[in-house]
Formats: C-alpha cells, sequence, structure tokens
C-alpha cells in the first residue's frame, strides 16, 4: 500500500542540459538600495516572481527608490548568485495607475507605442469619401435597413445586420463586415504592424488599438447614417431558420442606427414599436432563438465566466462601482448571427483553399481534465463528459433545490477544464473540429479592425469570390501557419493583459472601501486553504488556514473528495461561506485581496464580522 501511494506521488523529472536561446527582455521591477551607505550596487526585484532578483550598478538609487523601472540583464557569473544588468529607464512611481498601466503592458508583451510615420503614411488621406471605381465593384446595399448593436460606448463597430422579408415568403439575413481589407494592403507597414500586433487589446477605460484610429473609430467603423464599405454575407433563410442560400459580396451600406444591446432589446419588447430597424431586430431576434436551440441540440456548450464592468470616476478615472455583466436576449441574437457567418465563411475558404485556408480550432480536453468537475458535483449531481453533447446535457439538467447558482458554478468550473481555441493553417493539420461550438469547420471573419485573423480570411474570401487578387504569402501555408504561431500568441497574452488589467482595478475598487463583508462559494479546496469566489464583484480570492504568525489548526485534506477538514468542520467545493475582503498593500509590487473566514465559525479560525457601518473614504459621485 505504501509502495503504490509512493509510486503514484512519483513525477516526471528532467534535467536541463544546455540552453539554445536565451529569452531575455528588459524586466519591469522596483529597486531594493543597499544598506550600504554611497554604494551604487544594489538589487532589483522583477514584478515577474518567476525571474530572479537582478544586480545592477547605478548612483541614482535615492531616485528610483519606489519607482518602477526596467532593468536589462547582461550576464549571469556562474560563480554569482544573481545575474548582473543594467537600468534601462524609468517608468514612475509605484502604484500610480499610469505606471502600473505600463508595466502590465510591457510584462504582458503588448506593443502599445504610437504607430511610426511609415504605418500613418498609409492611411488613406482625408476627406475620403466611396468613388464611383469602388461602387462599380461593390453590391450598393444602402437601401437596406441595416443596423448595428454592441455594448455602450463602442465606437470600433466591425458588425452591421439586417432582415427582411422575401417575395417568396422566406426571409433574407445579412450580417455586414467593416471592409478592412480594402484600406490594409498586404505587405505595406500598415499591414506589418497589424500583423504583429495580432489584436486589439481592450483594459479597463482603455483600447490598444490594432490599426490606427482614423480606420477603428471612423473609416472602418459602421457608425449610422454614413456609406461605409462593407464585405456582407447574405443569406435566404426559412422560417425554421434552414439556410437556402448563402452568397458573399463586396458592398456599400448606410446603417440606420448604431444601437446598444439594451436599446435594441428594449425595441424588440416595446410593442408599440413597429417601423423598420425595430421589425428586422425582431426577425433576426426569432431566428437567433431558433439557431441557438439547433446548436445547443447538436452539443454546443453554454459555458460560464464571470465577467466585471467597473463605473469609473469621471475625474479622476477611478473605479467607483463594481458588478457583474448582465447579457441580454440581443446579445445572443447578435452572437448566434456572428458564428453562422464564421462558420459559412471557413466553409468557402475552406472549399476554395484546402492548403492555404486559415481556420479556428478548439481541441476536445482530455478526459482526465473533467475530474475535478465530476467530483466537485458528484454529491449533488452526475455529470457526464464522453462528449460535448453529454457534457452540455449534463450541465443543462444539473439543478438543485434551493441553490439556483449551483448551475452558473458547474458552468464556471467547466470552462476551466477547457482547452485554448487557436488559429491554424488548413494544410499543416488535419483535425479541424471546434468541440465549445460543437461545429466541424470555424474561423474568424467578423471582427477585422480588431482581429488580424479576420483581414487574412477577409482576403482569403476576397480571392475566392474574385473581388480582389492574391499575393504569395496568403498561398504559403508555411508562412500562414508563422502567422498562426504569433496571432494565438498575441491573442492568449491580450487576455492575460485584460485579467490583469482588472485585478489591478479590483485592486484600486477595494483600496478606498476598507474591510468588507461578503458571501461567496467555494469554487476549490486546496491541501492548506480554499479558493472562493465572491459572484457579486466576479471575485476570486484565497483563505489559507496555516499561517507563519499563529498556530495551525488541524487540517486534513482529502484528495478523493476533494474536501478540506479544518478543525471539525468539513469544506466542499460550492459550499457557502462568509468571508472578509480587504486590500494588502504591504508590498507595492505584489498588492494582493485578501479573504479570512466570518462563516462557517470555526473557533480560534474564523474572523468576527468587521463593523461595515463605519464610512468608507467618501467618494465624489459619477455625474
Amino acid at each position: 500500500m505504501y509502495k503504490a501511494a509512493v509510486e503514484a506521488a512519483r513525477k516526471p523529472t528532467g534535467k536541463v542540459v544546455g540552453i539554445i536561446k536565451r529569452n531575455w527582455r528588459p524586466f519591469c521591477g522596483m529597486l531594493n538600495v543597499s544598506q550600504i551607505k554611497e554604494s551604487t550596487r544594489h538589487l532589483f526585484t522583477p514584478a515577474d516572481r518567476r525571474i530572479p532578483r537582478i544586480r545592477i550598478e547605478t548612483r541614482q538609487a535615492s531616485t528610483l527608490s519606489g519607482q518602477r523601472i526596467m532593468v536589462a540583464i547582461d550576464g549571469w557569473p556562474k560563480d554569482s548568485r544573481y545575474p548582473n544588468g543594467h537600468f534601462v529607464r524609468s517608468l514612475g512611481g509605484a502604484g500610480e495607475k499610469d505606471t502600473e498601466e505600463e508595466v502590465l503592458l510591457l510584462e504582458h508583451d503588448v506593443p502599445h507605442q504610437a504607430f511610426s510615420q511609415a504605418v500613418l503614411s498609409f492611411l488613406p488621406k482625408m476627406p475620403w469619401a466611396i468613388t464611383p471605381e469602388d461602387m462599380m465593384k461593390r453590391e450598393d446595399l444602402r437601401p437596406l435597413t441595416v443596423c448595428s448593436v454592441d455594448p455602450p460606448g463602442c465606437t470600433d463597430i466591425d458588425d452591421a445586420l439586417h432582415c427582411r422579408e422575401l417575395e417568396n415568403g422566406n426571409l433574407e439575413v445579412g450580417v455586414h463586415i467593416a471592409d478592412v481589407s480594402h484600406f490594409i494592403r498586404p505587405g505595406n507597414a500598415l499591414d506589418k504592424e497589424a500583423a504583429n500586433r495580432g489584436t486589439t487589446v481592450y483594459l479597463c477605460g482603455k483600447r490598444i488599438d490594432m490599426v490606427p484610429e482614423l480606420l477603428s473609430s471612423n473609416l472602418c467603423s459602421l457608425r449610422s447614417n454614413v456609406d461605409r464599405l462593407a464585405f456582407s454575407c447574405i443569406w435566404e433563410i426559412n422560417h425554421k431558420a434552414e439556410i437556402l442560400k448563402t452568397r458573399f459580396t463586396k458592398s456599400v451600406i448606410n446603417s440606420k442606427a448604431s444601437l446598444t444591446y439594451a436599446e435594441a432589446q428594449m425595441r424588440i419588447d416595446d410593442t408599440n414599436k413597429n417601423d423598420d430597424i425595430t421589425k428586422s431586430l425582431r426577425g433576426l431576434n426569432k431566428l437567433a432563438k431558433i439557431l441557438k436551440r439547433q446548436r445547443i441540440e447538436k452539443g454546443a456548450l453554454t459555458l460560464s465566466s464571470l465577467e466585471v464592468r467597473f463605473h469609473m470616476d469621471s475625474e479622476t478615472h477611478d473605479p467607483i462601482d463594481l458588478q457583474t455583466k448582465e447579457l441580454m436576449e440581443t446579445n445572443s441574437m447578435v452572437e448566434e448571427f456572428m458564428l453562422l457567418a464564421n462558420i459559412s465563411v471557413a466553409q468557402k475558404i475552406y472549399d476554395e483553399f484546402s492548403e492555404c485556408a486559415l481556420l479556428r480550432k478548439h481541441p476536445a480536453p482530455p478526459p482526465s481534465n473533467y475530474d475535478i468537475l465530476i467530483k466537485a458535483a458528484k454529491s449533488k449531481v452526475k455529470i457526464h463528459t464522453d462528449s460535448a453533447k453529454a457534457l452540455a446535457d449534463s450541465l443543462d439538467a444539473a439543478k438543485v433545490d434551493g441553490f439556483p447558482y449551483f448551475n452558473t458554478l458547474l458552468r464556471i468550473l467547466a470552462t476551466r477544464c477547457m482547452m485554448q481555441a487557436v488559429y491554424f493553417c488548413s494544410g499543416m493539420d488535419s483535425d479541424f473540429h471546434h468541440y465549445g461550438l460543437a461545429s466541424p469547420i470555424y474561423t474568424h471573419f467578423t471582427s477585422p479592425i480588431r482581429r488580424y485573423a479576420d483581414i487574412i480570411v477577409h482576403r482569403l474570401l476576397a480571392v475566392a469570390i474574385g473581388a480582389d487578387t492574391t499575393y504569395p504569402d496568403l498561398m504559403d501555408k508555411h508562412k500562414q501557419s508563422a502567422l498562426c504561431n504569433n496571432l494565438n500568441y498575441r491573442h492568449k497574452m491580450s487576455q492575460y493583459a485584460q485579467r490583469a488589467s482588472v485585478a489591478f482595478h479590483t485592486q484600486l475598487f477595494f483600496k478606498s472601501r476598507g474591510i468588507l463583508n461578503e458571501e461567496g462559494f467555494v469554487l476549490f479546496v486546496r491541501k492548506n486553504a480554499i479558493i472562493v469566489l465572491i459572484p457579486k464583484f466576479g471575485l476570486e480570492g484565497t483563505v489559507f488556514f496555516d499561517s507563519k504568525d499563529k498556530v495551525s489548526p488541524n487540517i486534513v485534506f482529502e484528495e478523493e473528495g476533494p474536501t478540506l477538514s479544518v478543525e471539525q468542520h468539513k469544506f466542499h467545493i460550492f459550499d457557502k461561506v462568509k468571508v472578509t475582503i480587504s486590500l494588502d498593500d504591504s508590498n507595492i509590487q505584489h498588492q494582493k485581496i485578501r479573504m479570512a473566514l466570518i462563516e462557517p465559525v470555526i473557533p480560534g479560525v474564523s474572523v468576527p464580522a468587521p463593523d461595515t457601518e463605519r464610512p468608507a473614504k467618501k467618494q465624489k459621485l459619477d455625474h
């Protein structure tokens, strides 16, 4: 028995025998000023905990103390505990919003410098207008009742929709996407810059554009009541949402309204409204519900992750409120038609260019990924994971009386079991399947203002329908594959940067709040801690049960459960708890949200509930 346990605990190990290429880059961090007076040698602590401290020489230590700085490594003598480096530049005071944003972008390798003159020289000259030559090569769809539906404050509008009844009783639905590839021509400086950036990065209250603002917020943005160039995907659909015909065309559109999700929802629900835009939205919404049902029947997954929205102070731009985003029917309506367009385009470009289509796949997770989900749910429901359909059906059926949030928790946990979706070149791979969407083929076509993959897909589709000329790199599967690697890297880094931005703004939010107490749920149990999710704030934190400065309670972790017994209390995943939330800013470089247990009450472990009546620092209300 003992021998078997030792065998199970053994982990494969390896040994580094050589380093082919050093991945040194300038690192952000802070200086630990030497205690020795007049010393010019100091240690630098990088923000990234995986990087060792670096020894640097500088005479400006007193000035640099308390600042975020950048340091580069020069070498690592074999008899030295630390590598040697040199000071590159100062980024500003630690904890300041602009400084921390800069650190976040640098640490996630997000290109964010201003666009160079060489890049800007390829923008169209203003004032810009659609020429008669443009019109000759395009379908004039300006008479159609086209509208866009987006989040509030969106200026980079990629997509617009229309729906109208045909004389034969069927419906015509169009998805119209900004024709970015008309403005960005292959191989020029603007194209290379967009290909390198790969994606627009959305931070809290800030956007790092992939293409210059003249395109992203103006000429390519499908704003209302102006003529815009588009790439349209148009279907003839019957009332059962079956697609009878599909066609693709370069077009000119004139959007009749730029709506938010909430405004579109109000129009659909308001029975007094019966104008063309509202009728179009109702037709789209009706079809979208059927499309969604069909997709779910095929085994598409509806997963969950809590997204938070910050309400910013109009002057200080600090967060004054934080809440989880609510999704409406209209969010789903737009999503259904974007998915349909992406699938239709994927099929078309693959049929035309089987070796060099840029596609997107989502691999099925290995069965062991689901262990935690199955274990967590087993006391309440049975989860089947043999296929996406089995998982989707299990999640739909997973209800617990008196615990309405259980299903959301389960979907959040299921999301963590998934693999990352990736771009790939069709000629370099044989498995195209998209697990989450239960689609045999998929790509990205609908957001060319903010994703470079979509620009390549537009170029492929344009060549396929004879609307544009090809170029050698577009048909080179090895170049396409290398491009996909960069796009996957940039996409992953932008997601990490977005999460880090949310974490930083969450810290700012709690900084002025003192100690709060909130209800939450156990999401994971660890050997000495529980990870708690606070639904109100979409926030996760860890409650540790062993600490260096006081006697540790009696803790027993059981992997099978998994459960964690603390004194007489046993914690399971999904247990409801009450915790205090506060900001620990003792280490300015690694500030973190701290949580402590209030309920269940465990003598010697739980803390008393704080007096939340004490006033927080006065907040200036958002006007």
